[in-house]
C-alpha cells in the first residue's frame, strides 16, 4: 500500500529511511509549539488551544503535503507571520485576534485562487531579488526585536525609546545561555537543537526562579501527559464579517506577500535539494504549492496563524527523506505531541526567545543576497529590512521597500526595469498611506 501510495522504490527508497527523516524533521521543527502558544498568547488568545490548533494545523498541513504532492516537506505555522500576526495586526493596529484569524483565512483564499490561475508565479517572477532577500531579512529582524523583548534584554526607554535591560536577571541570562546552548549544538550539527536549548533553558528555570518551581510543580502534579486541552476557544472563532467592515485589505496583502515568497522559496529550496524539481522534467510543485495554500485554510479554522512549508524540512531530506511519507510521519508525530500540553505550557517566553533569536540569526543571512554595489536597489532593499523592526511592523518594511524602488527606478531613468507586479504592489500600499492619513 506504501508503495503504491509514495511510489518509494521509484525515489530510491525504503519505509525505515522515511521514517528515519520524518522523526529528524519533526525535531528540527517541534520547537513551533512551545513558541506559537507563547507569540499568539500574547494576543490574548488562549494558549492551550493555540497548542492544540498548532499541533492538529501542522498534521493536517504535512497530510496533505504528503498525500497530495508526496513531498518530505514539514508544515506548521510559520514564523515571522505569527509575530506579525500577533504584534503587529492585533497589539499595535488594534484589531481582534478573531478578525486577525479571518484575515488569515481570507489571505488563504486569495493564495488558493493565485495558486490555481498561476499569477503567484508571475508575482514572484515579477518581485526583485533584492526585496525578496530583504523580506526575509528584515522578518529575522523583528522576530529578533520580539525575543530580545521577552527576555527582558530590549526595553522601553523614554528617552531613547529603547534601551538595554537589567541583563543580570534571571530572564536575560537564561535566554543567553539558550542561545549558546542552540548555537553550539547546530555547529556540532546534533538535530533539535533549538528544541534541546528550550528545554534546557526550562529546566534551568525550574531551578532558580520562582514562577519556574511553580510550573514544575503543576507540571509533575499532572505527569507531563494529559488529554489535549480544548480547542474551543479558538476552532471557529475567525470573524471574516468583521475583516471585511474595517477593511483592512493591507494586512491581507502583507499576509499574501510573505506567504509567497516565504513558502515558495521553501518549496523550491527543499524541493531541489531532494532531487525532486529536475530541469525540463514533469514534477509535483504546482501540487505542493496547492497543499501549502490549502493548510493555511486550515489553521484559521482551527485557531492559528497561517501554517507554511517549513525550510528545516531540510534536515529530513539530508537523512534520506524523499517521498511523502516523511511528511506523514511528521503529522503523526505533531499529533501524538497533543497529549504533552502541560510539558509545552510550562514553558517561559524567555526560554522560546533563543529559538526566536537564533531563526531571526539565520533568516538575516539573506542580506547577503542584496546587490549592495547598486545603491538603487539596496536602498530599497535596507528601508525594508530596517523598517520591520524600527517600526514594528512588517507592513511598514513592504511599503517603504517597495514604494521607493518604483520610485528610484524611475527617476534614475529605470523605470522599464520595474515589473508591473512591483508597480501593483506598491500602488496598493500607497491607497493604504492614502486612506491612513484621511486623504480618502
Amino acid at each position: 500500500m506504501l508503495e503504491k501510495i509514495f511510489h518509494l522504490k521509484a525515489n530510491n527508497t525504503r519505509i525505515g529511511i522515511e521514517i528515519g527523516a520524518g522523526l529528524t524533521t519533526f525535531l528540527t521543527m517541534s520547537y513551533i509549539l512551545a513558541v506559537n502558544p507563547t507569540i499568539l498568547g500574547a494576543a490574548g488568545m488562549d494558549k492551550g488551544a493555540v497548542f492544540v490548533a498548532t499541533c492538529i494545523a501542522a498534521a493536517v498541513g504535512c497530510f496533505i503535503m504528503g498525500l497530495l504532492a508526496n513531498w518530505p516537506i514539514g508544515m506548521a505555522p510559520g514564523m515571522g507571520l505569527n509575530a506579525f500576526f500577533a504584534y503587529s495586526v492585533v497589539i499595535t493596529m488594534g484589531y481582534s485576534w478573531q478578525q486577525a484569524l479571518g484575515a488569515v483565512f481570507l489571505s488563504g483564499v486569495v493564495f488558493l485562487i493565485l495558486t490555481a490561475t498561476g499569477v503567484r508565479q508571475w508575482l514572484i517572477a515579477g518581485v526583485p531579488k533584492s526585496l525578496r532577500s530583504a523580506i526575509g531579512a528584515g522578518i529575522g529582524m523583528f522576530l529578533a526585536i520580539v525575543a530580545f523583548q521577552s527576555a527582558g534584554i530590549v526595553i522601553n526607554n523614554d528617552a531613547t525609546l529603547v534601551g538595554l535591560g537589567d541583563v543580570t536577571k534571571a530572564a536575560p541570562v537564561l535566554a543567553g545561555i539558550g542561545l549558546f546552548i542552540i548555537v553550539a549544538l547546530d555547529a556540532f550539527k546534533i538535530r533539535g537543537g533549538i528544541l534541546i536549548g528550550i528545554i534546557a533553558v526550562t529546566i534551568l528555570s525550574f531551578i532558580f526562579t520562582d514562577d519556574g518551581y511553580k510550573s514544575f510543580q503543576a507540571l509533575v502534579h499532572s505527569g507531563g501527559i494529559a488529554l489535549p486541552p480544548s480547542v474551543a476557544p479558538t476552532f471557529l472563532k475567525l470573524d471574516i464579517l468583521g475583516v471585511l467592515h474595517t477593511g483592512i485589505f493591507h494586512v491581507l496583502l502583507v499576509f499574501v506577500l510573505v506567504e509567497i515568497f516565504d513558502a515558495t522559496g521553501t518549496l523550491v529550496g527543499v524541493g531541489k535539494r531532494a532531487g525532486l524539481i529536475p530541469d525540463d522534467k514533469p514534477n509535483n510543485l504546482g501540487r505542493a504549492l496547492f497543499a501549502d495554500s490549502t493548510a493555511i485554510l486550515a489553521g484559521s479554522l482551527i485557531g492559528t496563524s497561517s501554517t507554511t512549508a517549513f525550510v528545516e524540512s531540510a534536515s529530513g531530506v539530508a537523512a534520506g527523506g524523499r517521498t511523502g511519507l516523511t511528511a506523514i510521519t511528521v503529522g503523526v508525530f505533531f499529533i501524538l505531541a497533543l497529549f504533552f500540553a502541560p510539558v509545552a505550557l510550562s514553558i517561559p517566553a524567555y526560554a522560546t526567545a533563543p529559538a526566536l533569536i537564533f531563526v531571526a540569526c539565520l533568516m538575516m543571512r539573506e542580506f547577503a543576497e542584496i546587490n549592495w554595489n547598486d545603491i538603487v536597489e539596496a536602498v530599497p532593499a535596507a528601508l525594508t529590512a530596517l523598517l520591520m523592526p524600527l517600526t514594528y511592523s512588517i507592513a511598514n518594511g513592504l511599503a517603504f521597500g517597495f514604494i521607493s524602488y518604483a520610485v528610484l527606478k524611475t527617476v534614475t531613468g529605470k523605470w522599464r526595469e520595474v515589473h508591473p507586479a512591483t508597480w501593483i504592489i506598491a500602488l496598493l500600499f500607497i491607497i493604504r498611506f492614502l486612506i491612513e492619513g484621511g486623504v480618502f
